[in-house]
């Protein structure tokens, strides 16, 4: 009998082998916890923390969503799934903002939340009354922060971890998606309102074609057509003394491609358009398009002479004007002309300052959006005296758009300097 040689049996083996495991796999352990092939999704929390030194806005970043914090102490709570939600405590100038914001991080200690803090402008003044209290919860540094300084702490990593510098602070942290629960510890506050027109004011004559702050009369036509009644027009002067309409002679020498001197003459204005389309408007245009269209009221900004401004307007029971001195709003209260007082003014105002205003028959506001959080018990005031409060730096903030606004925020104020229309919008009345 012939034998096979070795190397040809060492072959044929290999053979059998090979197709017995092809036929017959063997079945590996999956015990999740050691084989699981699952990536942990992973995002970034950034925190930007400006003391009032910098004069810069205090921002943090999550999830792809930027948000700008007043000043205070804000604490951003980081839940399951990437959520969060947060908060901004006036620790500089409100005794119950402080408690209130001892009282919920002291909840979220016991509770092992996840969470950041940080500080914008002035954060420390009314923090003296808490240090031991802050310091037995873990926060040292916070304990002895001083009043113009940027702050930072997060948990991420299960320990308390705090940052403190003269001037700014960046840092940029690693969050999972297993990181925090579905906790709530700052409630959304929903106002209630009736929908009404006169809670809109079309910034700047509203946007055009994508184009804001033209105020042009294309833009001035648009928006009333989408619903606007109620128009600001920026009020500025040519270098010969005439009234006109335009946000500030840099920008308009953008929009326009204007490269002579500034401001222009009054005939210089004229001749320009604006992106080469819309038309420009001096006081003749401004009348003579308010006259056509007698639903209108005009908002005035940047002028501060009441009286002159008034008698140069085609109807006074038309014009609201924002002006942005004590005396400017106490001289238009003698003279009978409709006042909205600026945000400055207004929060120089010593002593009760709904009873100034009602003094002095005024019975608009124009605050920045972003104050209004820290401003809530003013904001609140205002309201229930029947004082309409009006916002403006919409879009000015990533996410803090009209939609946001109507959604989030009217309600505690009056209304809004919007620049585009949104179905939302429609009255009902």
């Amino acid at each position: 009998m012939k034998r096979s040689s070795p190397i040809l049996l060492s072959y044929k083996m290999v053979i059998l082998l090979a197709f017995f495991f092809i036929e017959n796999p063997v079945k590996a352990h999956s015990t999740p916890s050691t084989f699981s092939s699952k990536i942990k999704e992973t995002k970034a929390l950034v925190l930007n923390s400006h003391s009032f030194n910098t004069h810069e806005r205090s921002t943090f970043t999550y999830a792809s969503q930027t948000e700008a914090v007043e000043r205070g102490l804000t604490i951003i709570h980081l839940q399951a799934d990437h959520t969060f939600e947060f908060k901004t405590f006036d620790t500089y100038g409100s005794k119950e903002d402080v408690q209130a914001f001892i009282e919920v991080l002291s909840r979220m200690v016991d509770a092992k939340a996840v969470f950041a803090l940080l500080a914008h402008d002035s954060a420390a003044a009314q923090l003296t009354a808490y240090k031991k209290q802050l310091s037995t919860l873990g926060f040292i540094q916070l304990s002895t922060l001083k009043g113009r300084q940027a702050y930072i702490m997060h948990n991420i990593n299960g320990v308390i971890t705090e940052q403190v510098n003269d001037n700014s602070i960046t840092e940029t942290i690693t969050i999972n998606t297993s990181n925090g629960t579905k906790e709530i510890y700052f409630p959304r506050e929903v106002y209630e309102f009736e929908s009404s027109i006169d809670r809109y004011i079309a910034h700047a004559g509203g946007e055009i074609n994508g184009v804001k702050s033209t105020n042009s009369k294309h833009a001035l036509d648009e928006n009333y057509n989408k619903g606007f009644r109620n128009f600001e027009l920026d009020i500025i002067e040519t270098s010969d003394g005439k009234l006109v309409a335009a946000h500030d002679w840099n920008m308009w020498a953008r929009f326009t491609d204007y490269t002579g001197s500034l401001p222009p003459t009054h005939a210089q204005f004229m001749k320009q358009k604006i992106y080469g389309d819309y038309t420009t408007l001096d006081m003749d245009g401004i009348n003579t398009w308010f006259k056509n269209h007698p639903e209108a009221t005009l908002i005035t900004d940047k002028v501060n002479d009441p009286i002159a401004f008034a008698d140069a307007f085609v109807d006074k029971d038309r014009l609201i004007m924002e002006l942005f001195s004590v005396m400017a709003v106490e001289k238009a209260s003698e003279h009978g002309i409709q006042t909205m007082i600026s945000q400055e003014p207004l929060l120089a105002i010593k002593g009760d300052k709904v009873n100034f205003l009602k003094v002095n028959n005024v019975k608009h506001v124009a605050v920045s959006r972003r104050i209004i959080a820290s401003q809530k018990k003013l904001m609140l005031e205002l309201r229930d005296a029947g004082i309409k409060v009006y916002v403006f730096n919409v879009n000015f903030d990533a996410g803090k758009d009209e939609q946001y606004v109507y959604d989030n925020e009217l309600g505690l104020v009056y209304g809004m300097y919007a620049d585009k229309w949104i179905p939302a919008m429609r009255s009902k009345n």
